[in-house]
């Protein structure tokens, strides 16, 4: 994953906005989104409840496969009317309409491509989840990398190429992972059941509402910014070219959620006083991380963006600042939002993402009109701003931590040394040295990594 993701999103993705341009990749990722908006109904919390039964019963879990797999199809109708009519009321139409259908088809084969790897983590068959999860991605790399870096191909690269090649990619990987799941569950009958479905639905009700409202405020600004803007086909491709480098930021952060998650709801089934020491050494980890991530990256955009891409690397470098002040809230989310979800806070955490929601919408069409790409990007930080604040002041009240400004102080304490050195040295390549070597050495100083603390959270097999 930390080798063949990243150069899927680099080697690939960025090179066919470099080919297509910013105007005509603008539109693919606002439909993209779209497409992503209410994927949650094409799931509402399947694939966890079948990993649970998969590996607390077996017999179960199979038996329930060909009723899931019947329900999905279902489920699949209904995403496409709601979101083709969404298209539809927000005004795309023609090329764009089949562009968004082949994007849904690819959002079911990507689900349908989990439900077997749900099969697989809950049989404890690692090895071959590991592989699915990769294999689409890698296959990506290979087809589509033959088709921009070959001579072969010498005419200009379309977006619906590349689509294309994304849907041969996950047909394949669906295709591979259902064989292989097939041998181990054998033949199934295929039939809907309304009863098991129904109860299903209800199970997983809270949860998706969740997922949709934390999908809707993070993921509607590329499709609000696409319509709402005179030019914003263009903006949308100069907000993707910041946003893809925090996808990839996000991406390693999730590796966290799946670590603290199970460790969170283990410690709260012991006592809610026994998760501060968690929390702590974790929040210590990745608030610090991403303080000093962020604050590079910050004072190196151009540098990083220049790298990447090959045009309006000014423009999309002022939208790159703000989405990368977000993440530091983003990843506040993965701690304090991951614990309310171990603790079972499924209806406080919808109503922060209903407010959200509001906030985000309401400042995107303020400030998209005039401001473009960074209007959308200063309402994706001032949302997940409120989310982090709102989801701190939640998990305070709830669990009664002893968080105080003595507890706040060595953050802002960290801060002032990476800024530090933008005093006396004007030279990109000697600041961005000196703030790595600052940061890395006052993470140990400061005691945000501290090797016992972290042995004991993570190696200790007490917590997890």
């Amino acid at each position: 994953n930390i080798l063949i993701k990243p150069l899927a999103l680099f080697g690939i993705d960025a090179v066919v906005q470099n080919r297509v341009g910013a105007s005509e990749y603008g539109t693919y990722f606002s439909l993209l989104n779209l497409s992503i908006l209410f994927n949650i109904l094409l799931d509402i919390g399947i694939n966890n409840y079948t990993t649970k039964i998969a590996a607390q019963d077996a017999k179960k879990a199979i038996e329930y496969f060909g009723k899931v797999i019947s329900l999905r199809i279902l489920l699949f109708l209904f995403y496409s009317f709601l979101t083709l009519l969404i298209g539809y009321i927000i005004g795309y139409r023609s090329h764009e309409f089949i562009m968004l259908s082949i994007l849904m088809v690819n959002q079911l084969l990507i689900m349908l491509t989990q439900f077997c790897r749900s099969y697989f983590s809950g049989f404890h068959l690692f090895k071959t989840d590991a592989i699915i999860s990769i294999l689409d991605k890698l296959l990506l790399i290979i087809i589509c990398g033959f088709a921009l870096y070959s001579s072969v191909f010498n005419e200009k690269f379309e977006i619906f190429w590349f689509v294309g090649i994304q849907s041969i990619c996950y047909l394949i990987t669906f295709f591979i992972a259902f064989i292989l799941l097939l041998r181990k569950i054998k033949k199934q009958k295929y039939s809907f059941d309304f009863s098991f479905s129904l109860t299903l639905i209800k199970k997983s009700f809270p949860y998706a509402i969740l997922i949709l409202l934390m999908i809707l405020y993070s993921r509607a600004d590329s499709v609000i910014l696409e319509r709402l803007h005179p030019n914003g086909k263009t903006e949308t491709g100069i907000y993707a070219q910041g946003f893809r480098l925090l996808d990839a930021l996000y991406m390693f952060g999730m590796i966290f959620v799946g670590l603290l998650y199970p460790m969170f709801s283990r410690q709260i089934k012991k006592g809610k006083q026994t998760v501060f020491p968690l929390l702590k050494t974790a929040g210590n980890l990745l608030i610090g991380g991403s303080i000093l991530v962020v604050t590079i990256l910050i004072f190196q955009s151009e540098n990083v963006l220049t790298l990447i891409y090959e045009e309006n690397i000014y423009k999309a470098s002022i939208s790159f600042k703000w989405l990368m002040l977000g993440f530091i809230g983003i990843c506040l989310n993965f701690i304090f939002g991951t614990l309310l979800t171990a603790n079972g806070n499924l209806r406080e955490l919808s109503y922060i993402s209903f407010f959200a929601i509001i906030i985000n919408f309401l400042m995107n069409f303020l400030l998209i009109p005039s401001m473009g790409a960074k209007g959308a990007a200063i309402s994706m930080f001032a949302t997940q701003t409120f989310v982090s604040i709102s989801q701190f002041l939640l998990a305070k009240t709830k669990f009664k931590f002893p968080i105080n400004l003595r507890h706040m102080l060595p953050y802002f304490v960290y801060l002032a040394l990476l800024i530090s050195p933008c005093l006396f040295i004007k030279n990109d390549k000697g600041l961005f040295i000196s703030q790595l070597t600052i940061g890395l050495i006052s993470l140990f100083v400061l005691k945000f990594i501290n090797i016992n603390e972290l042995k004991k959270a993570f190696i200790n097999k007490e917590t997890i």
